[in-house]
């Protein structure tokens, strides 16, 4: 009888995964940790909304942004921590936040990226794996500090739209070659338009410049060269505008 016994206990399945986890972190966090994921949270967020802001290059930076990473990513924790070895309050707060909507229109599509990057630091702290977002939130925002200030994967495409008006009596194909050999490394003519009744031509060009070229010195070339006519520079990166009557 005996070894029955032992033979049917040997014979009962393992726990499964899901549930080792659960039993692993079915102690309750105490206060002192709960205080020390918080704070360690914050910080963490605190570095990835600092490299956030260092490394944007758009004309729309949002402090309401910035804080939002913040407060996002640290609210993550505490939902981690209080929802840890408990499925029903798992459950209970899945369906709580279901009928959230949040709604955003992001600047650029890294601002996502970011938002998943505070996200994923908070989960991890409230998972209770210091070690592991200690080693890999500074690591993650070196990264991204390293591919911003080497500006690598830059598109080798125009830098900029121009938009510039002639007088219909201007020969522009000879016109603009001394300014665009002057502060141009590339230059490819989009469009031809006429404007105003057909009493100006609006020409448009995708260029680019050359490094430390003066945007201010390149549009005062085009207007001289143009009788100071309507001058439109656009940046394709950060959508930055300078215009010129």
């Amino acid at each position: 009888m005996l070894t029955r016994l032992c033979l049917a206990a040997d014979a009962t399945p393992a726990a499964d995964p899901m549930t080792r986890a659960l039993a692993d972190h079915a102690d309750k966090p105490d206060v002192k940790e709960i205080l020390f994921a918080i704070l360690f949270s914050f910080a963490l967020n605190a570095l990835v909304a600092w490299t956030y802001k260092r490394t944007y290059r758009g004309t729309r930076y949002s402090q309401d942004y910035v804080h939002t990473l913040l407060i996002l990513g640290t609210c993550v924790t505490l939902v981690i921590l209080v929802v840890m070895g408990n499925m029903a309050t798992a459950f209970g707060m899945f369906a709580a936040f279901s009928i959230i909507r949040f709604r955003r229109n992001v600047g650029q599509s890294r601002d996502i990226g970011f938002i998943f990057f505070a996200m994923g630091t908070g989960l991890a702290v409230g998972a209770r794996q210091y070690a592991l977002a200690a080693i890999t939130v500074p690591l993650v925002c070196a990264i991204v500090f390293a591919l911003s200030r080497a500006n690598l994967f830059s598109s080798l495409k125009g830098s900029h739209l121009l938009r510039v008006r002639v007088g219909t009596d201007v020969d522009y194909d000879r016109v603009f070659v001394e300014p665009f050999a002057r502060h141009l490394t590339h230059h490819a003519l989009q469009a031809v338009e006429t404007v105003q009744a057909g009493l100006m031509t609006e020409l448009r060009y995708e260029v680019t410049l050359k490094d430390g070229a003066s945007v201010g010195e390149f549009v005062r070339a085009l207007q001289a060269a143009n009788g100071n006519n309507r001058v439109l520079l656009t940046s394709v990166g950060d959508q930055s505008v300078i215009e010129a009557e």
